[in-house]
């Protein structure tokens, strides 16, 4: 064991240094993620930074979808005790004030650069937390907190800047850290069947006077296995919104989302509807390293250092025959109308993807597509 500067505070919450996880479990994990998007759906950025001590590893990728490409950095490197200072290669991630502002520095890497500051614009929120089992282990088992922001700096692409404003963007990031499966396969053992599809739903969106948070994970009959939905109001009230109805607007012969129209209720009844526009969206299996990501795993070993770079022509059939196996995110122009007709236009990331069978969007089994999904 190896100490840090981080053991000279009063801060442990197990009896080893703090670099050290509490368990054994190889799939400990514990990183960020950001996205930078541009109200105008000019384009969209997703990066993060994680650290997986079980592993040895330490990691970053930066995705930027323009036009018709989404393109990926990768970095990776040999993890090391200094967790003040997150850094992967030429990729570095600052705290200038905990909890509200960051920095974030990508040296020119592989043709692609960037400096961005980061600015909360409503406090983070703790999420509930998130477990998924199956018949012999957990394989997720995660605490996050999540913020709306914007940002302000430049990104440059092969020689292309592009300006990023405080007015111009919308942003949310968030923090986890837990058990989820990361770096190499293990081996499979006896099969387990216990996964059978998810229908997963994620909505943080900023408005002149509240933000609002919806996260929902559903089982292909429906069932909700996660499940929040909150208002976080300026003046500091917290209102928790019940009855929510979720329909997909799809686009034809896909399981990708032109849009959504979501309806909730506050305790005393009044029904609030939310129309959700897609202004742009980026897989997250097209080189961020989440699932379904055949180029990129978090948390697998590459050597030290090492850095690459990946591009996906989204106007290609053979890759796009992928999206449906992915998360996807979007940049969403909403708005929010209330029972007495009052209008809120907020705008912010809209997450969405259905991964095997969901009966209640129509989708019975792996490869079912749809008009207009009739909803959750």
């Amino acid at each position: 064991m190896n100490l840090s500067p981080l053991d000279e505070y009063p801060i442990h919450q197990a009896p080893v240094p703090v670099t050290w996880p509490a368990g054994s479990d190889r799939n400990f994990y514990d990183r960020s993620y950001f996205n930078v998007l541009d109200r105008a759906g000019r384009f969209m950025v997703l990066t993060g930074i994680g650290y997986y001590p079980r592993l040895g590893v330490k990691d970053a990728y930066f995705v930027v979808r323009r036009g018709d490409t989404q393109t990926a950095v990768h970095l990776s490197d040999a993890i090391d005790d200094d967790r003040l200072r997150q850094n992967v290669t030429g990729y570095r991630l600052d705290v200038v004030e905990p909890l509200q502002e960051m920095h974030l520095t990508l040296e020119p890497t592989e043709g692609i650069s960037a400096d961005l500051t980061w600015r909360g614009l409503f406090p983070a929120a703790l999420e509930k937390p998130h477990e998924m089992l199956t018949d012999r282990r957990v394989t997720l088992q995660a605490s996050r907190f999540a913020q709306v922001g914007s940002w302000e700096g430049w990104i440059d692409i092969d020689g292309d800047r592009l300006e990023v404003t405080h007015d111009t963007s919308v942003a949310s990031r968030d923090r986890s850290w837990g058990i989820r499966p990361v770096g190499e396969a293990e081996p499979a053992g006896r099969p387990d069947t216990a996964f059978r599809g998810m229908w997963w739903l994620y909505l943080p969106l900023v408005f002149d006077d509240f933000q609002l948070f919806l996260i929902m994970q559903e089982d292909p009959d429906g069932h909700r296995s996660l499940y929040d939905c909150t208002r976080r109001w300026r003046d500091g009230r917290v209102e928790q919104l019940d009855g929510v109805r979720v329909a997909i607007d799809y686009t034809p012969g896909t399981r990708i989302p032109r849009g959504a129209h979501v309806e909730f209720m506050n305790r005393a009844g009044d029904r609030t509807h939310l129309d959700i526009e897609s202004k742009l969206f980026a897989p997250i299996a097209f080189g961020s390293g989440y699932g379904g990501d055949s180029s990129w795993a978090h948390g697998s070993w590459k050597g030290s250092p090492f850095t690459e770079r990946v591009s996906y022509d989204l106007t290609d059939a053979d890759v796009m025959a992928r999206a449906p196996f992915s998360l996807i995110d979007h940049v969403a122009h909403a708005v929010c109308t209330e029972a007495d007709g009052t209008v809120h236009e907020g705008a912010g990331l809209f997450e969405h993807g259905v991964i095997g069978p969901h009966h209640p969007s129509g989708f019975f089994d792996w490869t079912d597509v749809g008009d207009r999904a009739p909803g959750s």
